[in-house]
């Protein structure tokens, strides 16, 4: 009988064992361990342990991006994978339209219909539009985001009525972006001293996440390598400013920015593994170094898991 016990015993054992060692990557857990059947409580904090440090922030030399600030950020958890002067306010440029499309979905459906006027295109109409053009709101944002056109994102910023300047600031308080300011809706240069926007690249990843989260469906729309649409008397086309970006595997998403004052921003989306999304940012690059940065960027994030 107690040798019965005993093999019993033994068999509970290496079955434990066999099942521990089953366990050892769950999750993308990369170590799991149990020290006894019963030990639950301790388990389950070296468990959380090990899954709240994934993926594993990473560091790189001063000199490796030429953007004067980055992040890499994780909405899942708020974690700061990277940074590098995320904090510093500066010109933020086109990714200012993300906000401007924000405040647009928030409050207007987006079949609503907008009609081009002059004030759309005074100093920005960069897209070929015209006074008299109707199109959806849907439509403007597509080439706004895609192509980052400036007359689209202004007739969507004016259809909102005079008060579209303090909803794009309001939202940014609710979003504790607290080093981000928008005198325009496009990022445009005000003068040769004072940009059409400002903020932090930390910032920039808050709104990047927050619009990937509440209209992903717009967000993906940046994958595509051009725009075309259709006013009802002519065909628009044009190539996406992101387009450099889009052989880069488990991209969701990107938006760039470019001005005399910004120099080279760009903000991208990815799965660092499928279902886990990351935001990249680099602020201050220049118009080719940003696509470098952000790859840099990405493939160190993902060698680091």
């Amino acid at each position: 009988m107690r040798f019965i016990t005993y093999c019993k015993q033994s068999l509970t054992a290496a079955i434990f064992t066999a099942i521990s060692g089953m366990l050892a990557f769950v999750g993308g857990v990369a170590a799991f361990t149990v020290s006894h059947p019963h030990n639950t409580a301790n388990t389950s904090h070296q468990t959380a342990s090990v899954i709240t440090s994934f993926p594993a922030p990473f560091t790189l030399a001063d000199t490796t991006l030429v953007a004067r600030a980055a992040i890499v950020y994780d909405p899942t958890d708020g974690r700061v994978l990277y940074a590098k002067n995320a904090e510093l306010p500066l010109p933020l440029a086109s990714i200012t339209k993300l906000m401007t499309a924000e405040i647009a979905l928030a409050g207007s459906a987006s079949s609503t219909q907008v009609t081009i006027t002059k004030k759309d295109i005074l100093h920005q109409g960069d897209w070929g539009l015209k006074p008299g053009d109707t199109l959806s709101l849907y439509a403007l944002i597509k080439l706004g985001l895609i192509a980052s056109a400036n007359d689209a994102m202004a007739a969507v910023a004016n259809s909102l009525g005079d008060g579209y300047l303090a909803q794009m600031n309001d939202t940014a308080a609710n979003l504790q972006m607290t080093q981000t300011h928008f005198l325009n809706p496009t990022g445009l240069d005000v003068s040769t001293t004072t940009a059409g926007a400002y903020s932090s690249a930390h910032d920039v990843a808050r709104l990047a996440a927050t619009f990937y989260a509440q209209h992903p469906d717009y967000f993906t729309l940046t994958q595509q390598p051009a725009v075309h649409t259709i006013d009802g008397t002519r065909t628009l086309a044009a190539v996406a400013t992101a387009l450099p970006l889009l052989n880069i595997p488990g991209l969701i998403g990107a938006k760039t920015g470019y001005t005399d004052l910004a120099g080279g921003n760009l903000v991208a989306v990815f799965d660092v593994e499928i279902g886990h999304p990351l935001v990249a940012v680099v602020l201050g690059s220049t118009e080719e170094g940003r696509f470098d940065d952000i790859r840099t960027l990405i493939n160190t994030a993902r060698a680091s898991l």
